[in-house]
């Protein structure tokens, strides 16, 4: 047939790619910016600036003092995990004066990565308590500042008091496949809890 294309007559396209959008959250310095860098398969949107003179007696520096940029909206990233998903990555600013960002960024979000620093619990206990307040799905992610983890999951899992169901992964924000582990175990866990929601017959956010 004249004008037609011999490559793609009598083929269909192939599907598109389910997308999903992922919040990368967390306390002040815990390693957001760092991990959506890390694992972003192109060159991340950042919004950090330089920390100033501004922050002194506001930004509680205590335990990083190595930190000298911070994020003032927002870190995007992007990774293809496999034909047929994409994970749209959104990091969260860390300092509270910056938490009314969150409930913008978490709408259309279907799970959250929580990052912790072992050093610094308390920075990230503001964000375990938004994500089961709105019943989004997450992930604890425990970022080993200088490659070190002096405790084990279930012994983070406990002095967070989080549920049983909640997984806690031991990572290196620095590292791409530490971090894409990180990814797919809260894709495990939108799956499962998908799944649990339909046997109850609750409505579910489509993965």
């Amino acid at each position: 047939m004249a004008g037609s294309d011999p490559v793609t007559e009598g083929t269909s396209a192939p599907d598109a790619p389910d997308t999903v959008k992922i919040l990368i959250a967390g306390g002040f310095g815990v390693g957001k910016t760092t991990m959506v860098g890390s694992v972003s398969e192109i060159v991340p949107l950042r919004t950090e600036e330089p920390l100033t003179s501004a922050g002194l007696g506001v930004d509680d520096l205590n335990g990083i003092p190595e930190k000298h940029a911070t994020t003032v909206a927002l870190d995007f990233g992007r990774i293809t995990l496999s034909q047929e998903l994409i994970l749209y990555l959104f990091g969260t600013p860390g300092q509270q004066r910056f938490w009314f960002m969150w409930n913008d960024l978490a709408i259309g979000a279907l799970g959250a990565v929580v990052l912790i620093d072992v050093r610094r619990p308390e920075s990230s206990f503001a964000a375990i308590d938004f994500f089961e307040r709105r019943d989004i799905p997450f992930v604890v992610g425990v970022n080993g500042f200088h490659g070190k983890h002096p405790y084990d999951p279930e012994q983070i899992r406990d002095s967070l008091a989080l549920p049983e169901g909640t997984p806690v992964l031991l990572c290196d924000a620095r590292d791409r496949e530490s971090c894409r582990d990180v990814l797919i175990a809260l894709i495990d866990q939108l799956i499962a809890t998908s799944a649990q929601n339909n046997r109850n017959g609750r409505p579910s956010r489509s993965l």
